[in-house]
């Protein structure tokens, strides 16, 4: 026959307590291990009576950061887990937001210790942790520590790479501020920089953090400090063999390049792809091949990216036909060279065209703009605008047609009366 036990909330945090101060203290012996068990046993209970739960947090936070720390005991990392999960737990319990907050960040600054010991069961902890908090300000707190456990190896960042889909959803959930963006978005971009095939995630978050500073006097002391993640935004644009559009020179925290001595370059690099053709490109990579080496940056590879983008500086200033001989000028190719370029910048879906090889022409419909900022917003209103009003001209004329031919019908039916 079963034997019902009376049992409460509070036994989990108990045994919590003594099974971790007992193997915190199994090596004492017993003379000096069962005292102090017995004592943070009683310690823990006194503070479950009590409902002194940020105690009890510090309590059983001070056995299990023995535990995270003991290599003889990374068989047991099934038991560990559940142990800090029980931890977790604690937030539940707090009479205000303001405890579980002060509890959360016990558990956080424990777990974000020495986080090169087992870091994908810190994470995995945070996690459990960040579904109980009630605050949302306690949420991003947890995760942003979830993010600086995931800088501690491939392992680690390979639990929270997936989440980064979810970024936009977060911040917008979490409600925090400008400061606290940048910190979340450089933090992504620490750890995607290391990841294998994330090359446009890279890219996507270093323009995200780029973007929190407007050029505003509230940014005057901290936009000195994203000089390299802009050098860096500039290089991967330039490496990359799908980007052909960005908006990186209307940055305030890429522009501040322009006068700096050791970024300098790099900005006139971007620039260079950006608004101008491959002949400026080859002067620069004369004077500046040394650094280009150093950025990784391949001259082969660059010659290829800059006449795809001198074919669209064409495309973007002609009048819709852009003659062969243009071409075979801007990106400095024999004639019999021109049609397979015409067909890489189709393949790389930034040009719609048609080829008249009888008039050796080019029949641009479409191009991608190789800058699109206010300018091209504003070009783009326009067209809409007189897209508009064609089809209202239409529409208009359509329904006095209308009224026309409804009329003549009507007078022919009084004439056969």
């Amino acid at each position: 026959m079963a034997t019902i036990v009376n049992t409460t909330e509070e036994e989990p945090m108990l045994a919590v307590v003594r099974s971790t101060a007992e193997l915190a203290w199994a090596d004492g012996g017993a003379e000096v291990a069962d005292p102090e068990v017995a004592r943070l046993c009683a310690e823990a209970q006194q503070h479950v009576l009590a409902g002194r739960w940020l105690d009890m947090a510090t309590l059983m936070l001070a056995s299990a950061d023995l535990l995270l720390l003991a290599p003889r005991l990374s068989d047991k990392a099934a038991d560990l887990e559940c142990t800090l999960t029980v931890i977790c737990n604690l937030v539940t319990k707090a009479g205000s937001e303001d405890e579980a907050l002060e509890i959360a960040k016990l558990i956080c600054a424990k777990l974000t210790h020495q986080p090169g010991e087992k870091p994908t069961l810190r994470i995995k902890v945070l996690f459990s942790l960040y579904n109980l908090l009630p605050s949302l300000s306690g949420k991003a707190l947890v995760y942003r520590k979830a993010l600086e456990l995931a800088a501690a190896g491939k392992a680690a960042a390979d639990c929270v790479v997936p989440t980064f889909k979810n970024i936009d959803a977060f911040v917008a959930y979490w409600g925090i501020g400008k400061p606290e963006q940048r910190d979340l978005f450089l933090a992504v971009t620490r750890i995607l920089k290391d990841q294998k095939g994330m090359t446009k995630e890279y890219f996507k978050f270093l323009n995200k953090y780029l973007a929190t500073f407007d050029g505003s006097a509230d940014d005057a002391d901290a936009i000195g400090a994203a000089k390299e993640e802009a050098a860096a935004a500039i290089i991967e644009f330039v490496k990359s063999s799908d980007l052909y559009q960005c908006d990186l020179l209307d940055m305030p925290a890429v522009a501040q390049l322009e006068k700096d001595e050791k970024y300098q370059p790099v900005y006139e690099l971007l620039k260079i792809f950006l608004t101008q053709r491959l002949e400026s490109y080859l002067a620069f990579q004369t004077a500046n091949s040394t650094l280009l080496q150093g950025y990784g940056l391949v001259h082969e590879e660059c010659i290829t990216k800059m006449r795809l983008m001198s074919l669209l500086d064409l495309s973007g200033h002609c009048s819709g036909e852009i003659p062969y001989s243009a071409i075979t000028k801007a990106l400095e190719i024999n004639d019999d060279e021109v049609e397979y370029w015409i067909v890489k910048a189709i393949s790389s879906k930034i040009l719609d065209c048609k080829v008249d090889q009888l008039n050796q022409l080019v029949i641009v419909s479409r191009h991608t703009a190789r800058v699109f900022g206010m300018p091209q917003w504003q070009s783009l209103r326009s067209k809409l605008g007189v897209w508009r009003g064609n089809i209202a001209n239409a529409i208009n004329t359509i329904q006095a047609n209308k009224v026309t031919e409804d009329g003549g019908q009507g007078m022919q039916g009084l004439m056969i009366r």
